[in-house]
């Protein structure tokens, strides 16, 4: 199978965007006093989390497809990877 390079890169993109807005969302939960703005946050970060995953599913096949050593689908599995455990620890944030 042929990797498409262009479809790696969007999903890189996609996942920046919303690694970046997993941190917005944590700082306005730290911040707000606005409990249903905090239950909107919440309910965001609970989808923005199960994309990630499915994201992180799609370059985990990638990844095992692809023998070369350097591609964008490595790249694009570590970056969900770290996503997803930096949002792992911080998950507790939501229960305090």
């Amino acid at each position: 199978m042929k990797e498409s390079q262009s479809l790696t890169n969007n999903l890189l993109m996609e996942v920046d965007f919303l690694s970046n807005r997993l941190r917005n969302i944590k700082q306005s939960f730290k911040t707000t006093s606005n409990t249903a703005l905090k239950e909107r946050l919440f309910s965001e970060n609970k989808n923005i989390f199960k994309r990630v995953k499915e994201i992180y599913k799609i370059a985990e096949f990638l990844n095992k497809k692809n023998n070369e050593k350097i591609n964008f689908s490595k790249l694009l599995f570590e970056i969900t990877k770290r996503t997803l455990n930096e949002n792992k620890f911080e998950s507790n944030l939501f229960f305090l």
